[in-house]
């Protein structure tokens, strides 16, 4: 694409969820999530090879079905109440109709099929993307229909997303899959909390956001796709085993690291509002993503595997790829853990 058509395509990308993000109006809501479909569309099919179109038409149906649902419950919000602002449905169908609508644009289970297969067909920074600005819209919709969600449909589909996003990844060599199956297991641990407390979802989602763009700059770095493609990073560049290790550890939850905060939160909520059985479910849950961001990190960073090239001062070469956020990412997504007391306050 030319710089004028990526411009274009950008601002409107950023333009519609801004939109979404201050609006109070149903149709305006709608509108900013319709920019910012129609935006993402071309940044799917960046790549120009048929994996990519079949991916970015899959994206299209989903979202474009996702949006009919939604809108029919808008105007049936709309008929009922009088108004086009937020006010609480009478009808349970409307409740029903828009949280399903909402499921399906962020790939929450049962809806979550199409994660893995549209990531998995779309170059990685599409997919960085799709796994992190394309959540914010769906989730600022959610966090102000908080009141309205009927709590066992969110957190039935929260189990079930921690569990799809934990046994979907157990046996993914691909590792944009992974991070798909990631995606699907953290938006269910935002889901668990966002009833009880709004706020601690939101510090969950900009957490995710942060790990999730260090990761894929890491793997943009040396363009690794697969597990084993990974394993020779050790050759390339020796830094970012070590970087990749933390990020991946704090990305699974592990303390000191900053991912273990807003796990440490969310079950700490849960437990504050009598639920034991929720929050010891997802600890268990959570073991099963721990193993294969562990698996991803024994393969980068725990073992030295043979190389295929002649070179072994690999790594000498210059990188042309310059990350110039990466530093800063890297500090956030590991070192964030102290800021917890203060995060709790606020």
């Amino acid at each position: 694409m030319n710089p004028a058509t990526t411009s274009i395509i950008y601002l409107t990308l950023f333009s519609g969820t801004m939109i979404t993000l201050i609006s109070s109006h149903w149709l305006l809501m709608w509108i900013g999530l319709e920019m910012n479909m129609f935006a993402m569309i071309p940044i799917l099919m960046n790549n120009k090879n048929p994996r990519s179109t079949e991916a970015a038409t899959k994206y299209f149906l989903i979202q474009a079905t996702a949006s009919m649902i939604m809108m029919m419950a808008i105007i049936m919000t709309t008929i009922s109440t009088g108004q086009w602002t937020m006010v609480q449905p009478q009808d349970k169908m409307i409740s029903l109709a828009l949280m399903v609508s909402l499921m399906m644009k962020l790939g929450l289970a049962p809806f979550h099929f199409w994660v893995p297969e549209v990531t998995q067909g779309v170059s990685l920074p599409s997919g960085m993307i799709l796994l992190t600005w394309q959540k914010i819209a769906p989730m600022s919709i959610m966090f102000q229909i908080s009141t309205m969600i009927d709590q066992t449909l969110i957190l039935l589909s929260a189990i079930l997303s921690v569990l799809m996003g934990g046994w979907g990844g157990l046996n993914q060599t691909q590792l944009r899959k992974i991070m798909a199956y990631s995606s699907i297991a953290h938006m269910g641990w935002m889901a668990a909390i966002l009833i009880y407390n709004p706020p601690v979802m939101i510090l969950n989602l900009i957490i995710y956001i942060i790990m999730t763009l260090t990761v894929f700059a890491l793997l943009m770095m040396n363009t690794n796709t697969t597990t084993l493609s990974l394993s020779l990073t050790w050759n390339l560049a020796p830094t970012i085993t070590l970087i990749m290790l933390t990020t991946l550890l704090s990305l699974g939850g592990l303390p000191p690291l900053t991912g273990f905060m807003p796990k440490w939160m969310i079950i700490t909520e849960l437990m504050k509002n009598n639920s034991i059985i929720l929050p010891t479910f997802l600890s268990m849950t959570a073991l099963l993503n721990l193993y294969f961001y562990l698996r991803l990190a024994y393969s980068t960073s725990l073992t030295l595997f043979p190389s295929t090239n002649n070179m072994k001062m690999k790594w000498q070469l210059q990188n042309k790829k310059k990350m110039i956020m990466l530093p800063v990412l890297t500090t956030l997504s590991t070192l964030l853990l102290p800021l917890t007391p203060l995060i709790s306050i606020l």
